[in-house]
């Protein structure tokens, strides 16, 4: 009787081990599961605030993060998709002598006087698109654009595109701001336009016929562009990139206007400058800056 007493007990304890470890067992994979969906649920939250991210930066990829020039244009790559200047008028036939326009935009910069040497290095012309600028580190530069016989045009006061293309009354705040300056700091009373991001620009909220009926009140010529060198973007085009960028396509038009950039941020556009004028010239090309006699160059054309 003893001895069943003795086989009862070791079973009894048998099983109570045996219970002990299913329910380790068990609670083991429950914690396991509940660590796993708790990771799940901290990643998925973090992709989704991630995308959030990425959506937020991508509105902004126009606006400046630059200190010194808090307004300049800091990414377009997205227009390379946007902008198509259909004009059969406008392509090369043979025999026909290119004319090519410079534009730099979203000047001035610390990168401005020496635009301007190359420039005269070269007794070439160009034409300068200018945001609103501190006159007290930039005023000098406004001047030396019209006295060194270049084309001075406006690019916006602020080049923020939320506040500009808001609507048609800040637009037109912005307008008189950036050309009071101009005229008051150089005596040129432009009437020459390029809107942040061209006329095709997919940032704005209002339609650009708004601002394209502004201008023509104001008799404004808005200027895009048909030829991109590419220093727009944040990728790292080398200066023989960009002018590679800019010579593939002026040989498809009679009238090209090129699109650089007057920033501190873009060095290579200054040592890509000699390179392309050269490149230019060899092509037989006549380079000049912008007049009322230029074909007028738009992605948008709104007729009143």
């Amino acid at each position: 009787m003893e001895k069943v007493n003795e086989e009862l007990e070791r079973q009894r304890a048998k099983r109570k081990r045996v219970a002990r470890m299913k329910r380790f067992i068990v609670s083991t994979v429950l914690v396991f599961m509940l660590l796993t969906i708790t990771v799940m649920s901290i990643l998925c939250y973090q992709v989704i605030s991630l995308k959030k991210e990425l959506r937020e930066l991508s509105k902004q990829v126009y606006v400046a993060t630059d200190v010194e020039d808090s307004n300049e244009m800091v990414d377009d790559s997205v227009l390379d998709d946007v902008y198509k200047v259909d004009d059969i008028d406008n392509i090369a036939e043979e025999g026909d002598i290119p004319k090519v326009y410079l534009t730099f935009d979203d000047g001035p910069s610390s990168n401005t006087a020496k635009i301007l040497d190359i420039l005269d290095d070269y007794n070439i012309k160009a034409t300068f698109f200018v945001c609103g600028k501190d006159l007290e580190l930039y005023s000098a530069d406004y001047k030396r654009i019209v006295e060194d016989g270049h084309t001075i045009g406006m690019h916006s006061y602020s080049h923020n595109f939320g506040d500009i293309y808001s609507s048609g009354e800040a637009f037109a705040a912005d307008y008189t701001k950036i050309h009071d300056l101009i005229l008051n700091t150089t005596g040129v009373d432009t009437k020459y336009y390029r809107f942040p991001g061209g006329s095709s620009n997919r940032v704005s909220s209002t339609s650009m016929s708004t601002f394209i009926n502004y201008l023509n009140e104001q008799n404004a010529v808005y200027f895009d562009w048909n030829v991109a060198s590419g220093d727009a973007t944040s990728q790292a085009f080398t200066s023989e990139q960009l002018i590679d960028n800019v010579m593939k396509d002026v040989v498809k038009y009679k009238t090209s206007v090129v699109l650089l950039h007057d920033a501190s941020n873009k060095n290579a556009t200054v040592e890509a400058l000699p390179g392309l004028i050269e490149a230019l010239q060899e092509r037989g090309a006549m380079i000049l800056p912008i007049t009322d006699e230029t074909t007028i160059i738009q992605h948008v054309n709104v007729v009143q």
